[in-house]
């Protein structure tokens, strides 16, 4: 199988730990911002590092973005440089494009461009309440509109009950897609599987039937 290349356009509190996760991975990336230092430090992940003061469509081809297979623009405060960058890449021709964006309107206007829409201070910001309202959650991911997938220690009402006792599917329409004990994994979540103290569960459903289930459990 050929293996992916990485564009990050923007090497600032967003795309340098993206791009330097995804080089750590083995991937080709490409690496991007006006900021000499940033590159600098970028260059220690990748040979592919470039300072670009515009990132007009003939410095991207410039760099090789065409070539790549995802290209996220991590530039979403500025948001007119960041519709017309995403515009330059989507018209290159890079098959999947993920722009950063700071508001619903930015969004939209990328969405509509092509783009798919990120939006990593909402979602931190997001997932920092949910961890304040309930005291138990380990880790929350939103997925969509209304679907989350959530990570919670196991509760007292949890403890030596079975997943067929739960039965969270009926009562929650929720998947039980993990449980982790001991630091260990385990993903083939059989019925008879019996939840320990210490345990910590994650299922994925809609965001309504989440907060119901947290809220019996807590």
């Amino acid at each position: 199988m050929k293996k992916k290349t990485y564009a990050v356009l923007g090497l600032g509190r967003f795309g340098m730990p993206l791009a330097t996760k995804l080089a750590q991975s083995g991937a080709d990336v490409i690496g991007v911002d006006m900021d000499e230092e940033r590159v600098r430090a970028f260059r220690e992940y990748s040979e592919y590092a470039f300072v670009a003061k515009k990132l007009t469509k003939e410095v991207l081809e410039d760099i090789g973005i065409q070539d790549c297979d995802v290209a996220v623009i991590c530039i979403g405060s500025r948001v007119e440089t960041s519709i017309l960058v995403t515009l330059n890449i989507l018209n290159l021709g890079v098959p999947n494009v993920i722009s950063k964006a700071s508001s619903a309107e930015q969004g939209e206007v990328l969405r509509r461009l092509g783009a798919d829409v990120v939006y990593p201070e909402r979602d931190m910001a997001l997932r920092t309440a949910k961890k304040i309202l309930r005291e138990n959650l380990v880790d929350y991911l939103s997925i969509g509109k209304d679907i989350e997938i959530i990570e919670i220690e196991i509760s007292n009402k949890m403890i030596n009950k079975t997943i067929l006792e739960l039965d969270l599917r009926k009562k929650y329409k929720l998947n039980v897609i993990a449980i982790r004990h001991d630091e260990e994994s385990d993903i083939e979540v059989r019925p008879d599987c019996i939840l320990h103290e210490g345990d910590t569960i994650a299922v994925i459903g809609r965001e309504e039937n989440v907060t119901r289930f947290v809220d019996d459990y807590s």
